[in-house]
């Protein structure tokens, strides 16, 4: 089947006369072919005419492949290049994979090896586009039916990692296709928010994970970083706050050449919050736990004196409660100092058993995005904000950490306390002065709420929850939705829809992931 292209191709090769039909094809194909049979001559058409790919012998005489290559590099240095040859010479691939080819072919070629190229290189992202909406077209019905009969946790991660592939497959395309992801996406966390309604009840009191009840935050420490430490592996547990699935798989490609992974997905306790979620995972207890055996290391719900300063006390508590000799340090990373500091000091770092690192970059990020107008800008959708995690990632001191920690041969946890979702739907509560802000979920003694909008808790004592008074309840926002005061509402809903919140119940905030990392010296 012929296409129509209108590609501009150079093709410059002193055997071109030769090439004629390759040629020829190439213009059936609807290709705008235009040769050179030298790279003098190749050089002043580009200083011409535009071309949206050239093909470039490598053996011509006067100015060779490899000379050309850099001229044209230094011209435009975006258009690709595919380099023939007859050399099949290592330093000759070298070269021309280090000034940025985009494809190498060794002759003889024919003309369906230079199609597949240009497919490959002017094509890709059409063809990757259809191909992926006609997957997600044929997949849409089986996500449909795993929504509707969803009904265990593993269901729900396996549909929940589902729904996350599609949204970074789409992300990559221009297709027309994410409005209806989007809807399958609300469709899906508004059922698992039901059936935590009629299942998170029966995970308390918290305990070892099984077929019937999930990993959850008190255990991460008994039934991951243990077992490794008692198989006398050095290990760094790394917790990047508000670290959701999808950002895990943006920035696992920068790692993939250093470690190897054992993934997997873990439910997070309510609320979703730090003061809650962080450390029940750093004690091994539940929230009232905490607060009757170490009252001094819990404090008011809103209270900004403390809620995370215990972090350190309360890892050696666990490991006091668990008869665990292991040495250990604990490192609190908010800002690129403290992040090159670390680095820095690291050497000292590998004469501990266990180092456990708090990355809060992304926590700042996801509140900064609600105070700051540019910010805000950046971050308007999952995708930008996928986009910033990747770039902070790969340019902050994080980076260079994760190498560090490969090269000494030392294992990794890296896991988040919980997700965060963009909210858009305001439900109205009234509650007293002495409510916590947050807006996915509030506790307290006088909570004026529509019940049928939320998952209430009225005996928080059964799901491990402090009870500030006596009469206090929690409620949790589902979904999309946040919690919005009568009193000025539509400035409060105005100033908050749109941005990123954690505390209450959603695939993104309750599934975590959690990656057992391997370098790959150590394989």
């Amino acid at each position: 089947m012929t296409m129509t292209s209108n590609y501009q191709i150079l093709w410059a090769d002193d055997e071109i006369d030769l090439l004629k039909p390759h040629i020829l094809f190439l213009r059936s194909r609807g290709y705008d072919v235009t040769t050179a049979n030298n790279g003098s001559d190749a050089i002043e058409l580009i200083d011409q005419h535009p071309y949206d790919l050239i093909i470039l012998d490598e053996n011509m005489p006067g100015l060779t492949g490899l000379e050309t290559l850099s001229r044209i590099k230094l011209r435009l240095p975006h258009t690709p290049v595919i380099m023939i040859t007859k050399s099949e010479e290592e330093n000759i691939m070298n070269q021309a994979i280090g000034n940025k080819i985009a494809d190498y072919l060794i002759k003889p070629v024919n003309p369906n090896q230079i199609l597949i190229a240009l497919k490959r290189l002017l094509h890709s992202d059409r063809l990757i586009s259809e191909q992926t909406t006609r997957d997600y077209r044929e997949e849409f019905r089986q996500i449909a039916e795993q929504i509707n009969s969803a009904s265990s946790i593993n269901e729900w991660y396996s549909l929940y990692g589902r729904l996350v592939h599609r949204e970074l497959e789409l992300a990559n395309t221009e297709t027309n296709m994410d409005e209806m992801l989007e809807m399958q996406k609300n469709e899906a966390n508004a059922e698992f928010a039901k059936w935590i309604r009629r299942n998170y009840e029966c995970w308390m009191p918290v305990g070892p994970s099984s077929d019937d009840s999930p990993l959850m935050s008190p255990r991460i420490f008994p039934e991951r970083v243990f077992p490794l430490l008692d198989a006398g592996e050095k290990v760094f547990f790394i917790l990047i706050d508000n670290f959701r699935l999808d950002q895990w798989r943006t920035v696992k490609p920068l790692l993939a050449d250093i470690f190897t992974f054992d993934e997997e997905l873990y439910t997070s306790i309510l609320p979703t919050a730090t003061q809650y979620s962080r450390n029940a995972i750093f004690s091994g207890l539940m929230p009232q736990q905490i607060e009757k055996m170490f009252p001094e290391m819990w404090v008011d719900d809103d209270s900004e004196e403390g809620k995370n300063l215990n972090e350190s006390p309360l890892i050696a508590t666990q490991l006091e409660r668990y008869r665990r000799r292991h040495k250990f340090s604990y490192n609190k990373l908010n800002d690129s100092v403290a992040g090159e500091r670390l680095l820095k000091d690291f050497s000292s770092l590998l004469n501990n058993d266990l180092n456990v690192i708090v990355i809060n970059f992304i926590d700042m990020l996801s509140h900064a995005r609600t105070e700051s107008k540019m910010i805000r800008e950046l971050a308007s959708t999952n995708a930008a904000y996928r986009s910033l995690t990747e770039s902070w990632f790969r340019h902050s001191s994080t980076m260079e950490l994760f190498r560090k920690i490969a090269a000494s041969g030392a294992r990794i946890v890296l896991t988040t306390d919980h997700g965060t979702i963009r909210v858009d739907n305001p439900i109205k509560v009234v509650g007293d002065k002495n409510t916590n802000t947050n807006l996915r979920y509030k506790v307290g003694k006088s909570l004026n709420y529509n019940p049928r909008q939320v998952y209430e808790i009225k005996r928080p004592e059964v799901f491990g929850l402090p009870s500030p008074n006596v009469s206090s309840a929690y409620i949790f926002a589902d979904n999309r939705d946040f919690f919005a005061y009568p009193n000025n509402y539509n400035h409060y809903v105005q100033y908050y829809n749109g941005t990123f919140q954690h505390g209450g119940i959603s695939m993104e905030e309750m599934l975590i992931p959690l990656i057992t990392m391997t370098p790959r010296g150590n394989i």
